[in-house]
């Protein structure tokens, strides 16, 4: 009897790893392999549901992109103290240009803030301090730089959700296949990361698609939802100590672009 047990537990692990879909190829520190894991990933991935037309769409033009693994080995900026930091990113231009751009753009901040409670001056800190407000979104290849880092191997598991969630945006057309953006695969005039498009999104000028690139009424309003996802109470402040610094917290890791947002944020509101 323990043989037959022994014999038939066999069996069961057998048919227990012959289910088991094939794994991803391993991850990698530099570009060799990469075409290989690409391979195994579109085969994941189609396992787990993704059409076949979108895995060809959008892997089309996908190559290991060198320029994305030296900006994520280089980011000496965030070690610096919040002068030097501020200097660096051109604060004081961003208050400046900031106070002019709300003053321009007056209903709108009026009414994202009807909508999510968030004020303008956040979130022109963001955006002026991501995209120089719109003036520059990157130029590197949105859908290669997410693959690089999904298998490059020091954050491997978050951005493979994030490659997810940008196959997701290729399948509902809210991601062109030949779309450019930051180093990380930021996308748009905030910079948003193909899972927090998915997340929160918004088509604020109801034209029937989420344009963060094109639309300052999309990218914005959607920037605002990121901060009430992360916790903005209406009404609240949002300098350090106060209830809406953690929102921004959530934006960024670095403690030194927090302090700035907070900062631009206040000066751009005339706090």
């Amino acid at each position: 009897m323990r043989a037959m047990k022994a014999i038939l537990a066999g069996v069961a692990m057998v048919s227990v790893l012959a289910a088991t879909p094939v794994l991803a190829a391993q991850c990698g520190n530099t570009s060799a392999g990469f075409d290989a894991w690409v391979s195994a990933f579109k085969q994941e991935a189609a396992g787990r549901g993704v059409s076949a037309s979108v895995l060809d769409r959008a892997f089309s033009n996908v190559s290991y992109n060198q320029a994305t693994i030296r900006a994520d080995r280089g980011q000496h900026s965030f070690k610096l103290s919040f002068e030097q930091f501020m200097q660096k990113r051109g604060g004081q231009t961003i208050i400046s240009r900031g106070k002019t751009m709300k003053k321009n753009n007056a209903a709108l901040f009026a009414s994202i803030e009807r909508a999510y409670g968030v004020p303008a001056g956040p979130l022109l800190a963001i955006w002026g301090m991501e995209t120089g407000f719109g003036g520059f979104m990157g130029n590197q290849h949105t859908l290669s730089a997410v693959a690089t880092l999904s298998f490059d191997c020091r954050r491997s598991d978050y951005f493979t959700e994030q490659l997810y969630a940008a196959l997701k945006l290729v399948g509902s057309g809210s991601l062109n296949v030949n779309a450019k953006g930051a180093a990380h695969g930021e996308i748009g005039q905030t910079q948003f990361l193909p899972l927090n498009v998915v997340r929160y999104g918004v088509d604020f000028d109801r034209d029937g698609r989420i344009d963060l690139v094109g639309s300052r009424a999309d990218a914005l309003a959607s920037t605002a939802n990121f901060l009430v996802g992360h916790g903005w109470q209406r009404g609240a402040g949002y300098q350090q100590g106060q209830a809406n610094y953690a929102a921004i917290q959530g934006w960024n890791a670095a403690s030194v672009y927090q302090q700035a947002i907070a900062f631009i944020g206040k000066a751009i509101d005339g706090q």
